[in-house]
């Protein structure tokens, strides 16, 4: 039989649901937990005021005095000129922030390379054997750990309006070949601007004139990345193809998008 003896005042109180630890990390709260990786990235990016990114991608093995180095240094000193550049467009609204998976190796170097600039720098970061913590280049405010893979995910092309691919493995190669599947399906509502970086490199990883051989992808899918070997040569690219999207449209094409497309003019999509 229950005791009761204590008035029903002194017994203690069930704790919230909000506040409840046990069912917050129990199976039936997954949806909130999912949820939480979308919002509060999306009220921190706001308070940021954070529109637009540059996304760099490669290996969290490579090290800075390792045998690929030279792609840790060339991938610093890109984020770097990119930041740079970007800082000095004339309108806030078209600064583009380089962000990264949060990790070391290439990720460390590319938000290291916007920290040397003065500028801020995102990190979304996952829980991985070889990288468990964010690398300590990126801005506090903008500094992001998930669980959920595809959450993470979402926000590295939410805001993407280019992405580096450096060097790297399994992870690099899924990001690159989403990105490069969206901008192939027309799934993005902006050009994407896809850079490989490191010919040598790429050139005996993937064989896309095999796959246009083949007939698995069109002759004019090549065209919607560009491979590079120079911090420079990725500069010109980047700012050619960023310039050109800021650009506004006529008055004409604007009322059409606006008339077709209502919702057009929002920053982020619902």
């Amino acid at each position: 039989m229950p005791d009761r003896s204590e008035s029903p005042l002194t017994q203690p109180m069930p704790p919230l649901a909000h506040q409840n630890k046990e069912f917050l990390e129990g199976e039936e709260a997954r949806p909130l937990r999912i949820l939480a990786e979308y919002l509060q990235p999306l009220g921190a990016f706001r308070r940021q005021r954070v529109h637009d990114t540059i996304v760099f991608f490669g290996s969290a093995r490579i090290t800075e005095d390792g045998p690929f180095g030279r792609y840790y240094s060339e991938a610093r000193e890109l984020a770097r000129l990119v930041t740079e550049w970007s800082q000095g467009l004339a309108s806030p609204a078209h600064r583009f922030l380089v962000c990264t998976g949060g990790g070391g190796g290439i990720m460390e170097a590319a938000n290291r390379g916007a920290a040397d600039a003065g500028g801020r720098t995102i990190g979304l970061d996952i829980s991985l054997p070889r990288e468990q913590k964010p690398n300590v280049y990126i801005t506090r405010e903008l500094c992001f750990q998930f669980h959920y893979f595809f959450m993470r995910k979402l926000w590295f092309a939410h805001l993407a309006r280019a992405m580096v691919a450096f060097p790297g493995g399994f992870g690099t190669l899924d990001e690159l070949i989403e990105m490069l599947t969206l901008a192939q399906t027309r799934k993005l509502d902006r050009p994407m601007i896809i850079v490989l970086y490191g010919k040598t490199y790429w050139d005996e990883i993937l064989n896309f004139q095999a796959l246009v051989r083949h007939g698995m992808i069109d002759p004019q899918d090549v065209k919607l990345f560009h491979v590079v070997d120079e911090p420079t040569q990725a500069l010109e690219i980047l700012k050619r193809g960023l310039v050109t999207e800021m650009a506004p449209p006529s008055p004409a094409v604007a009322r059409s998008v606006r008339a077709h497309h209502p919702r057009s003019n929002r920053s982020h999509p619902s």
